[in-house]
């Protein structure tokens, strides 16, 4: 899971792409970096790390012209804690091509080796980011005929790149002394979105970065669409795909989106309200309602789904924990044992809302269910009579492979387990799942143009039709190489802590 954004303006970029990466922050923790291009020059800046704290004045400064692109990252394939693997990435031929890129090629192997044995390209490193920009640089240099590159040029070269990529993608490159180009995966698995304001154009993961640094988002970018903004600022766009289809990635509506934001026409707000009120019947039919005397929503991302949880059964909707937005990477000396961060150092119980009473508390998801465990607990331990858990998500048995770092499968809490086996597990009286088909339904109906979705970590349908058991075992083996880094113990998985965890 990444977020990227794109620029083309008459005026200085550098601190427009920082205050919008500061926007998309929530969608990568462990990495950001910023490139920006005056006439056919490229600028760089990345490193590991919060935005804040990779760009200072000094890097600002460094960062001339009225074209650029950033991006924050967390890593989902390859080695999770290498720096030189942070985006953009950039190749010299044909043109000078800067890429960031969210999503994950489930081909990246088979095509690294088809670069280097076909195109003759060398990929130096494990990140599919890398390929991705190998493959389109190769397909623009096949598609150009002469100077000026062309809009139809471009297109061309993307259709190119559909036929040969698999996986999720959305992509916005610099094309130096060309302009910016902008493109999504057949799917629309991950999200990308179009806005505009003062003469500028903007391409984004999310809308909230758009709006929020003054812009107007136009529209989403299509499944399978290339978008095209030449450095005059004009936008060409062409479906470049053969057979697109929308499926944007569930995920996104339950955890990993800004409630501000909306993607593919449908408010993630909206979508976890309507989640609460589809979970709202599961509660009741497991339970009469008269038994909970109060919900609690565990921060941040479920407030939506239990507040509407909570009018729906006539309970009272209460803030029973307190979220310490200020724990962060924790230094350890090399060679001294790794610490577990608990689940204390960011959640703190208030005692008058558990004491005496039993309470519902409303989860967004629950994946390895360690940190479930513990705030079952901790609601025990202020005074709770009966702790009751609710997911506002089906329960995840299935890794994702699509840009989600998700845990291997003998990690997942649900993956081979009944949903008995794991209430007992997390020590709850009860534990409440939403319903894979109703959850689908009430978001489709915030726009039924919406084919599908991808949910594969639900219902363990992988949409590009590519996936097999050996690519698990692949994935998994990988997963078990990376190494601990000594300054980040808990890795910088933080940014989906809250979800992975639970």
């Amino acid at each position: 899971m990444c977020g990227i954004v794109g620029v083309i303006s008459k005026a200085p970029v550098n601190q427009l792409i920082y205050d919008a990466l500061l926007l998309l922050q929530h969608r990568g923790q462990d990495a950001a970096g910023i490139v920006t291009m005056q006439g056919t020059k490229c600028f760089m800046h990345k490193a590991r790390g919060m935005v804040r704290d990779v760009f200072r004045t000094r890097n600002m400064r460094a960062l001339p012209g009225t074209v650029g692109l950033g991006q924050v990252r967390y890593p989902t394939a390859g080695n999770a804690y290498s720096e030189e693997e942070a985006q953009p990435f950039y190749v010299n031929a044909p043109f000078g091509i800067v890429l960031v890129h969210n999503g994950n090629l489930t081909n990246a192997q088979a095509l690294k080796q088809e670069l280097f044995d076909v195109d003759r390209r060398h990929i130096n490193t494990e990140s599919d980011t890398e390929v991705l920009i190998n493959v389109l640089a190769h397909e623009l240099e096949m598609a150009a005929r002469d100077l000026p590159l062309t809009p139809d040029e471009v297109f061309k070269a993307v259709a190119a790149v559909h036929k040969r990529i698999k996986g999720s993608y959305a992509v916005v490159a610099l094309i130096a002394g060309h302009g910016l180009l902008a493109f999504r995966d057949p799917f629309g698995i991950r999200p990308l979105c179009l806005g505009e304001g003062d003469g500028e154009v903007m391409l984004a993961s999310e809308s909230v970065a758009i709006e929020g640094t003054g812009h107007r988002a136009r529209r989403d970018v299509a499944p399978g669409e290339a978008i095209f903004v030449d450095l005059a600022g004009r936008v060409h766009a062409r479906q470049c795909a053969e057979a697109p289809t929308l499926n944007p990635c569930m995920f996104e509506y339950v955890y990993l989106a800004r409630p501000d934001s909306v993607i593919d026409g449908v408010s993630v707000y909206q979508a976890r309200l309507n989640m609460g009120e589809t979970l709202a019947q599961r509660v009741i039919n497991a339970m009469p309602p008269s038994e909970i005397d109060v919900v609690i929503p565990i921060p941040e991302s479920s407030r939506p789904s239990a507040m509407q949880l909570a009018q729906k059964i006539g309970r009272p909707y209460r803030e029973g924990f307190v979220k310490n937005r200020y724990v962060g990477r924790t230094f350890i000396m090399p060679g001294q044992a790794v610490r577990k961060k608990s689940v204390r150092q960011k959640l703190n119980a208030i005692g008058v809302e558990f004491r005496g009473r039993n309470v519902l508390l409303v989860d967004d998801s629950i994946v390895r269910g360690t940190t479930s465990k513990e705030i079952v607990q901790m609601a025990r331990e202020a005074g709770a009579k009966k702790v009751y858990m609710a997911s506002a998500a089906p329960p995840v048995r299935h890794p994702n492979v699509y840009g989600i770092d998700m845990p291997t499968r003998e990690e997942l809490i649900a993956h081979g387990r009944t949903v008995e086996e794991i209430r007992r597990y997390i020590g709850a009286d009860a534990l409440i799942y939403q319903d894979v088909d109703a959850m689908k339904r009430v978001v489709k109906a915030l726009n039924p143009k919406l084919e599908g979705f991808e949910a594969s970590c639900f219902d363990g349908r992988y949409i590009t039709g590519d996936i097999t058991s050996e690519d698990f075992d692949t994935l998994e083996a990988q997963r078990r190489q990376q190494p601990e880094d000594e300054d980040d113990p808990a890795g910088s998985r933080l940014a989906l802590q809250g979800a992975q965890d639970r």
